[in-house]
């Protein structure tokens, strides 16, 4: 009978508005968890007849659960100084990889570290993101699932280059000289705090003399301590550094016009020479020039002093943390001070939100209805920009959650007293029948 159908589609329709308004509340403290509201619609009409115009006479079958829509509007973004957890501020989603090569994608970012680095979600799979060789990340490669280097040690770089901001005091006098120290490394890791010492020997002209400690030559198989590298330096009225003639070579402009140079060989390792930890040999360029150009070593009437010195070499490292970057770049921080980039977060678009899947876990799946996902980085493309040690909250409004469920309970109880009312009807049909 209609009479107890349609209430029933109703009380069905209710129930899932009911279950739906439940799920929210009870995910309202759920990392990026999405809200969602229960749409209705009318069932088929039954034509019963017409009226004296024409016009149809129709009664409606009862109601249906239409969707289950999901808000994905943003929610509060609060920080948690845990590394692992992201949260994204805008569009997207994270990729996430299960090892089969099919992606999901998440907005939750409370992710953990596995057992050899691995970059996991609290259900287990991996975080994906584009790869990095020698810390310069590929966002053409192929997703690959981030890793961590924990525990890894960074192998040394020698040095190769050095530089060191210096006014030399251009009333010092020819008695008087600077000592100006930098610390270089060699093959091994190795410091070496080489010595560059200058002495005035005319008017704008200085002597320099360069040099490593005896202490770190090796002196055995007929090795020697070699001789300090040395020449003059020759300076402008304005005390700009404008030429070099290393002892025994030939006097060269220092400038950056074609034939001037740039830089010196420094070679502390010459033939019959070898370090006593038996790193390679050791041969650096001096920079006598900034980026932009101009001299790094200057003569002017102020206290001679260095004051700053650059090269780019290092001891080895070992792990100790690691950061995510705004655009999503991994950076790793090693105990020598390094940092190298590991990689980089992948995040995706999804054209139609409304079609995904919902899988659990806060993960989703793409369908034929959201389409494929677009996948990108960080701030491109309309995607979201990448926040670290801080996760995004339920977007669950306690208050707005309470008054559907007030309606939704109501119109439960309007469906059921309709039901018990018709078995009253029901009950008096059939008692005139007897």
């Amino acid at each position: 009978m209609a009479s107890f159908s349609i209430p029933l589609t109703g009380l069905e329709a209710d129930s899932t508005a009911l279950n739906t308004i439940a799920n929210d509340l009870s995910n309202m403290n759920t990392t990026a968890y999405k809200s969602q509201t229960t749409n209705f619609a009318d069932l088929f009409y039954q034509q019963i007849g017409t009226t004296g115009s024409g016009d149809p006479i129709q009664v409606g079958a009862g109601v249906r659960a239409a969707s289950n829509e999901t808000d994905f509007t943003q929610g509060s973004i609060n920080a948690t100084g845990n590394s692992t957890d992201v949260a994204l501020n805008g569009n997207g989603f994270f990729v996430l990889g299960d090892g089969t090569g099919s992606y999901e994608y998440t907005r939750a970012g409370n992710f953990t570290l596995g057992s050899t680095g691995e970059l996991l979600t609290s259900s287990g799979m991996n975080v994906m993101g584009y790869p990095a060789v020698n810390g310069v990340v590929n966002t053409n490669a192929p997703l690959t699932a981030i890793n961590i280097p924990v525990g890894a040690v960074q192998q040394p770089q020698a040095s190769t280059t050095m530089s060191m901001t210096t006014n030399l005091d251009s009333a010092s006098g020819a008695a008087t000289q600077f000592p100006a120290e930098i610390t270089v490394y060699d093959s091994l890791g190795q410091s070496h705090v080489a010595t560059v010492t200058y002495q005035q020997t005319g008017t704008n002209t200085w002597s320099y003399s360069v040099a490593l400690p005896a202490a770190d030559y090796s002196t055995s198989g007929g090795n020697a301590v070699p001789a300090a590298i040395t020449g003059t330096m020759q300076f402008n009225s304005s005390g700009a550094l404008t030429g070099i003639t290393p002892t025994g070579g030939t006097a060269e402009t220092v400038g950056t016009a074609t034939g001037d140079v740039s830089s010196m060989a420094l070679n502390f390792t010459p033939a019959g020479s070898a370090l006593a930890d038996g790193a390679a040999g050791m041969n650096l360029q001096w920079n006598l020039l900034s980026s932009a150009g101009t001299p790094t070593i200057s003569q002017v009437d102020t206290t001679s002093a260095v004051s700053a010195t650059a090269q780019n070499g290092y001891p080895s490292g070992q792990y100790q943390s690691f950061a995510i970057g705004s655009d999503g770049t991994v950076t790793v921080t090693y105990s020598n001070g390094q940092q190298q980039n590991v990689g980089q977060l992948a995040l995706a678009n999804i054209a139609n939100l409304q079609g995904l899947s919902l899988l659990g876990s806060d993960n989703y799946a793409t369908t034929l209805a959201s389409g494929a996902a677009v996948i990108g980085t960080s701030g491109a493309a309309g995607l979201a920009t990448v926040q670290d040690q801080a996760l995004e909250a339920s977007n669950v409004n306690i208050s707005t959650e309470f008054s559907n469920l007030i309606v939704a309970q109501r119109a439960f109880e309007a469906n059921a007293k309709s039901v018990t009312t018709f078995d009253t009807v029901t009950q008096d049909t059939i008692n005139m029948v007897h």
